[in-house]
């Protein structure tokens, strides 16, 4: 089979890759279609360390189960991205995306999805309705990621929220909270981006358009940029006793300077990992058009030209088509 595969620092497009064979109480998933996250553009740079077959966005169809419940056989799923050791405290209150001993599919200790052929056990896997495109259920992951927030916090109705970032993960988390009937604002740098919000009734404002006005106004801001500038902003605009909600990862040697956390008493939340079920359902109300952040299609062939675009400024989702 087809694998997309990075080893010793080489991402390379391998044409007979071994076909995996699934465990006990896994399926055998065909892939059909596979979107390119920054995530798998930082594991190229180093990230976690990994190497072995990359992705873990995707839409297929199961094709072989190794296990007495058969019930998703032929049917198209997409696949959660934790695999927990279900034998521990986490596991066992449905935190497998804390696992301590979790595998993490096209991450860490478990190939991807950027193959013809992907395993992945049953419990992992959720059928995709039938009233949603492959196009709109390859973007599950980071629905499920957004959504993430509203299970961490709870969101009162009159609440002022801003996402900073109009990348993939910022767009997402406005158009998610938006679906939600959220008091939401989009803040960017670039228009075209958030134009795609702003189509869809979510409220945006360009980065240098804000003001004296908008410092400490909102009562959640979620950080979405990936940079420390974000972060330093995100703490001008929050309330005091706001809720900071960090949505993306930010290393940096840089000095921060940490005291109006301190004096204006400010919650900073970490969120990561969303459930799928509840991405799937809002999905299924077709609220959110999903197409509108899809830059190119390429087939799987391209990979390699889909992760240099990827790279592009103005790229949001790049996906590759299987078949």
């Amino acid at each position: 089979m087809r694998a997309l595969v990075y080893n010793d620092n080489k991402l390379e497009l391998k044409k007979n890759y071994i076909k995996p064979f699934p465990k006990d109480n896994e399926a055998l998933i065909k892939v059909k279609i596979a979107g390119i996250c920054n995530t798998d553009y930082e594991i190229t740079k180093g990230y976690m360390g990994f190497n072995g077959i990359l992705g873990h966005e995707f839409v297929g169809v199961v094709e072989q189960i190794n296990g007495e419940d058969k019930s998703l056989l032929n049917k198209r799923v997409v696949g959660e991205i934790n695999l927990g050791c279900n034998n521990c405290e986490y596991c066992a209150k449905g935190l497998q995306r804390h696992c301590p001993n979790r595998q993490t599919f096209g991450i860490f200790n478990k190939d991807g999805c950027f193959a013809d052929y992907v395993t992945l056990p049953l419990s992992n896997l959720l059928e995709v309705p039938s009233c949603i495109s492959d196009e709109t259920a390859v973007f599950v992951e980071p629905l499920a990621a957004a959504l993430e927030i509203v299970e961490q916090l709870h969101i009162k109705p009159f609440d002022k929220i801003c996402v900073l970032g109009d990348g993939k993960l910022g767009l997402i988390t406005a158009l998610a909270l938006n679906a939600l009937s959220l008091d939401v604002m989009l803040v960017g740098k670039h228009q075209n981006k958030l134009n795609i919000a702003k189509n869809q009734g979510v409220k945006t404002k360009l980065l240098d358009e804000l003001n004296q006005k908008d410092s400490k106004s909102y009562d959640i801001v979620i950080e979405a940029t990936g940079r420390i500038s974000g972060f330093e902003t995100s703490v001008n605009l929050v309330k005091p006793r706001g809720v900071l909600v960090l949505k993306s990862t930010i290393a940096t040697g840089k000095e921060l300077n940490l005291a109006p956390i301190v004096i204006d008493e400010i919650t900073i939340l970490g969120s990561r990992c969303g459930q799928f079920a509840p991405a799937l359902r809002l999905m299924e109300k077709n609220i959110i058009d999903f197409t509108k952040l899809i830059s190119a299609r390429l087939s799987f062939d391209d990979a390699i030209l889909g992760f240099e675009k990827n790279k592009e400024k103005d790229t949001i989702k790049i996906l590759l088509q299987m078949e």
